[in-house]
């Protein structure tokens, strides 16, 4: 086989546009997958109408991050309408974790993507984390460990492989690793005994591939670990004995891009024990083809041993393979009796980790709703959320809703005039770590103490401590129809 053709095989490159362009259709057929993001999915049935149009021309693998919650891909538009790993984890019942997965494998399936990029493992030990908050099962390490172990098998029980990220943890980092290179002050035990055993669980649950991060350990290696020999071959492969596919965090992101540069991260990956490169969407054909010749140069050179290059493309061309004989997906693949709600899983999981403080009682009248439009992560991404929808549907439609971006004081002016003499309702994520939203809040509740937030990022009582305030844990479609019920019957 071409060297041109080993690289391909452990190559998932995406694409920006709607559609795929010639070059990734003409590459599909030897590459180890192709990942679809955000802006290629313009409603909530492109990526089977995309699965259509590339399985019809070869058996590539599609790849998506569909955690639930706040990181939602097939349900970008829309919603995602399962909760995210924060409600499960608050809820902490692996049964019920079990269920919402399966139904998010079922919808992958369906849909005809065989590898989900989730669940996240992390541990979230820093709660100003720009990067995970929400999409951690929580702080304890225990409830990450088991409710991700069930997420991973009744996700992989629907014949959908899963990924267990960020190795060797990103719930520490108050950096994102998208725009820069976090640095985790831990010794080497605070490590093993927070941040480890959560993917030793993954790894018993029988995880089909495992997600490295963008970050920089230095108890363990100077190195990031998405390039640490020792991390990914010492640790995970002789230590932990995992032999299924170590993949990359996306390449373009900044940690990667911004020091050594794509190319050369890719080369080092794999060197250091990593199968499968994930090249982001960003830059297409052009990153796609430079990281490809840097793989063909390392070989020719003696940088990167040509047989470490194959033993990454038979991994991955086996996962290939067990995803193309996954078969179909049962109907009910985890039948669902619950002694608390006939709602299915997700709504009772929101239900149940929904926490209200300071609340008075339900609207009194059709509210003013004032979303809070914070920049999101670019894992997040522009996903849809909306709170005035599930108001309507109970009966208290808003009478108008207002999106601040910033914390302008003639915006709040127009706000506060907008609801003289009705309720205000105001929408945030992450209000209680965002500067700007937090501002915003603490100013319109002091000229109207008789405001509600509604916080949809991590959960913060001990920062948001005055006012009416419903913590919902997530934008999930879940998240948004409970903080409606709790504003419209208070107690539900």
């Amino acid at each position: 086989m071409s060297l041109e053709s080993l690289a391909d095989k452990v190559l998932l490159p995406g694409f920006e546009e709607p559609d795929p362009p010639d070059w990734l259709r003409r590459a599909a057929p030897g590459l180890g997958g192709v990942v679809l993001y955000g802006q290629n999915l313009l409603a909530d049935t492109d990526a089977a109408r995309l699965a259509t149009l590339l399985h019809a021309e070869s058996d590539v693998v599609l790849a998506v991050d569909e955690e639930g919650g706040d990181v939602t891909r097939l349900h970008y538009r829309n919603g995602s309408p399962t909760p995210g790993n924060y409600v499960l984890g608050a809820v902490d019942d692996p049964a019920l974790t079990a269920a919402v997965a399966a139904r998010i494998g079922a919808g992958l399936r369906e849909a005809g993507v065989g590898w989900n990029l989730a669940p996240d493992v992390d541990v979230n030990s820093a709660p100003e984390n720009p990067v995970i908050g929400v999409r951690s099962f929580g702080a304890s390490t225990g409830v990450v460990s088991r409710n991700g172990a069930a997420w991973i098998r009744a996700l992989q029980a629907t014949g959908v492989a899963a990924c267990a990220k960020h190795f060797p943890g990103h719930g520490d980092t108050v950096a994102d690793s998208h725009h820069g290179l976090p640095v985790v002050a831990l010794s080497e035990r605070e490590w093993r005994d927070v941040h480890l055993p959560p993917f030793v669980a993954a790894i018993e649950a029988g995880v089909d591939s495992i997600m490295t991060a963008h970050v920089v350990v230095n108890a363990l290696d100077p190195a990031p670990a998405t390039m640490s020999r020792r991390l990914l071959t010492d640790v995970l492969r002789g230590e932990l004995g995992y032999d299924g596919v170590v993949v990359t965090d996306a390449l373009d992101m900044g940690a990667i891009r911004d020091s050594v540069g794509e190319p050369a991260g890719a080369v080092a990956a794999l060197a250091a024990g990593a199968d499968a490169l994930c090249l982001g969407a960003v830059g297409g054909e052009g990153l796609y083809r430079r990281v490809r010749a840097a793989i063909v140069a390392a070989v020719d050179d003696g940088s990167l041993a040509r047989a470490r290059l194959e033993q990454a493309a038979d991994r991955v061309e086996a996962l290939r393979q067990r995803i193309r004989a996954g078969g179909g997906v049962p109907a009910d693949p985890v039948p669902w009796h619950s002694p608390h709600s006939d709602t299915g899983p997700s709504l009772e999981a929101a239900r149940r980790a929904v926490r209200s403080e300071g609340l008075r009682g339900p609207l009194s009248a059709p509210p003013v709703v004032v979303e809070l439009r914070g920049s999101p992560n670019l894992a997040v991404g522009e996903a849809y959320w909306d709170l005035a929808g599930p108001l309507e549907a109970r009966g208290s439609a808003p009478r108008a809703v207002h999106r601040l971006s910033d914390a302008d004081p003639h915006a709040i002016d127009a706000v506060l005039a907008a609801a003289r003499g009705v309720p205000l309702v105001v929408v945030g994520r992450d209000v209680a770590r965002d500067t700007w939203q937090r501002a915003a809040w603490e100013t319109l509740r002091g000229a109207r103490p008789d405001s509600v937030l509604v916080e949809l990022g991590l959960p913060r009582p001990d920062v948001l401590t005055e006012g009416q305030r419903v913590f919902v844990g997530g934008a999930g479609r879940p998240n948004l129809q409970v903080a409606a019920e709790q504003l419209t019957a208070a107690g539900h």
